[in-house]
């Protein structure tokens, strides 16, 4: 039976689970077959983007796995040279996914000089018009937020991030969480020393592996996960996390890998 995956509040009656599936470099037929066996894993959080190439195969795996698509949290991203154009990208990635709204779109990388703004302005408008119900950006410093929040009043309900324990950063973590902004964060086994000792002796004491160690870190830090993998197996292992937790001297010991 798969887990009770924990939900944080994004907006009224929008719950993010705060385990997600990554499908950054899954594309095709792996793409549908992998985000068929997360949804069965019991995933109900899909990460995908317009640069990914497959939110077509996301969608048919969706609609195949039987399940509501209220039960589904589905995120997909603007990418920054389709400023200008983001009635018509959403419109496509809709197309796509084969469904009437995404649960949360995101800026996926800020836009040139001068086009973040107005592309956040179009980004609410979309929210606005019910194609979207929360609104988002990826890869922002606290600088750019603020720039969006002190322009239209709006902040983005989500930042989401490179994140790994080379790349803890508790200023940036405090900044976001005052301005209420939610984390999330990518990327954080493909940047972190697997074999690192001290990682090593905090999995072995939990009879766990070290990928779990550090996804386990990112949410005592209240930072959602959005692993990726193709293998069901490693699905299953990504969600099981929850099933321990750190202490905080560990804790401490993973925010100085």
């Amino acid at each position: 039976m798969a887990p009770e995956i924990p939900a944080v509040e994004l907006a009224p009656g929008v719950s993010l689970p705060t385990i997600g599936f990554g499908t950054w470099q899954i594309t095709g037929r792996s793409a549908y077959e992998s985000t068929r066996a997360a949804l069965d894993a019991g995933y109900r959080h899909i990460d995908t983007a317009t640069m990914y190439g497959n939110e077509e195969e996301i969608g048919r795996a969706l609609r195949d796995s039987g399940l509501d698509r209220s039960e589904v949290f589905i995120t997909t991203k603007l990418p920054p040279s389709h400023a200008g154009r983001e009635r018509q990208t959403l419109e496509a990635s809709l197309k796509a996914l084969g469904v009437d709204f995404v649960d949360l779109w995101l800026i996926h990388w800020p836009p040139a000089r001068g086009k973040s703004l107005p592309t956040w302005i179009a980004l609410l408008e979309q929210r606005d018009a019910g194609r979207i119900r929360t609104a988002g950006v990826s890869n922002y410093d606290t600088a750019l937020v603020d720039e969006l929040v002190r322009e239209t009043g709006e902040t983005p309900v989500v930042n989401q991030v490179a994140w790994s324990p080379a790349e803890h950063d508790p200023k940036f973590l405090a900044d976001m969480r005052d301005r209420r902004v939610v984390v999330e964060g990518y990327s954080s086994l493909k940047n972190t020393p697997l074999d690192d000792p001290r990682l090593v002796a905090i999995a072995s004491s939990h009879g766990v592996t070290v990928p779990q160690v550090v996804l386990r870190w990112q949410l005592h830090h209240d930072i959602v996960i959005i692993p990726k993998s193709t293998r069901p197996e490693r699905m299953r292992e990504n969600l099981s996390v929850l099933g321990f937790s750190l202490s905080d001297d560990e804790i401490e010991t993973v925010n100085s890998v």
